[in-house]
């Protein structure tokens, strides 16, 4: 409270005590209100909670402002260490599994009623397929049984069912007529080539020769049962003695059962042997060559 003069003092005693007390109080507002370094300070207004306070208002705790030091770097984080990994053993070769074994595709062949019925001795063999050679159900031909007897293949030829059958029909004829002429039956036939990819007449080129279809057979001669051998170089002359006439009687009869027919007197390459064959010949492949 300030010091008030003295004659102002003594003019509010002698107004009451009531007036005085009510000026003093309204001159004490008056003065507070006229004097604004005496005023009491405010308040600063909060924050509003979701607003952070500046970084360069935050108080430093334990310091004071001028002391305060500026905030340290973070540390680094300390480094990570891996544990080594175990040593992994290389896995073991794997033995090669034998392969799946598959069922063999079904081969589609032909029975051959001459093989079946018993007029000729042999077996079936795996279809050929030799470049342009081919034959789907060949036979392997070891003998014939005809007129009641066997009669052997000095080797065996590979054929197939039409030239099989033909072959034991020709030879069951030659056999007949060798019990009549000669007294004496045929026991076995000289073979020579079958089955043999070439072309005609071994050429290097031209058409493809029926042996490289097993449709021809090469009969070289004939074994009688008294041990007389008859071949086609030596005995087709002279046409008068009787192996000659067996010959010439064979050939004759060959003309019949095959479509093609080749003796000595065919050609140079022919002196040896007859040539037998089904091959085509003609538009209905009824044509026939026998020479």
């Amino acid at each position: 409270m300030r010091i008030l003069p003295a004659a102002v003092f003594a003019l509010l005693l002698a107004t009451g005590p009531v007036v005085a007390q009510d000026f003093l109080q309204s001159f004490e507002d008056f003065v507070e209100e006229m004097l604004p370094e005496r005023q009491a300070p405010r308040a600063a207004p909060r924050a509003a909670p979701d607003q952070p306070t500046p970084v360069e208002q935050r108080p430093v705790v334990g310091t004071d402002e001028a002391e305060a030091e500026p905030p340290l770097p973070r540390p680094r984080p300390a480094p990570v260490v891996r544990e080594p990994e175990p040593d992994v053993l290389p896995e073991p070769e794997k033995t090669p599994s034998a392969p799946e074994e598959r069922e063999p595709e079904r081969v589609y062949q032909t029975a051959c009623p001459a093989l079946l019925g018993g007029r000729v001795a042999g077996e079936m063999l795996e279809p050929i397929a030799q470049s342009v050679c081919a034959e789907r159900s060949p036979l392997s031909v070891t003998g014939l049984w005809v007129n009641g007897s066997e009669i052997a293949l000095t080797s065996p030829v590979i054929t197939n069912c039409q030239m099989a059958g033909a072959l034991a029909d020709w030879v069951g004829a030659v056999d007949l007529y060798a019990r009549a002429a000669m007294n004496s039956a045929v026991v076995s036939v000289t073979t020579g080539t079958s089955f043999m990819c070439r072309n005609r007449l071994s050429a290097a080129d031209g058409f493809v020769s029926e042996h490289g279809f097993a449709n021809a057979l090469d009969i070289v001669g004939f074994t009688l049962a008294n041990g007389r051998v008859i071949n086609v170089e030596s005995d087709w002359l002279p046409m008068s003695a009787p192996e000659g006439r067996l010959l010439r009687q064979a050939h004759g009869a060959a003309c019949g059962r095959f479509t093609t027919v080749l003796g000595p007197e065919a050609d140079a390459d022919h002196q040896d042997h007859f040539h037998l064959d089904l091959g085509c010949h003609g538009q209905t492949c009824t044509a026939q060559i026998c020479e």
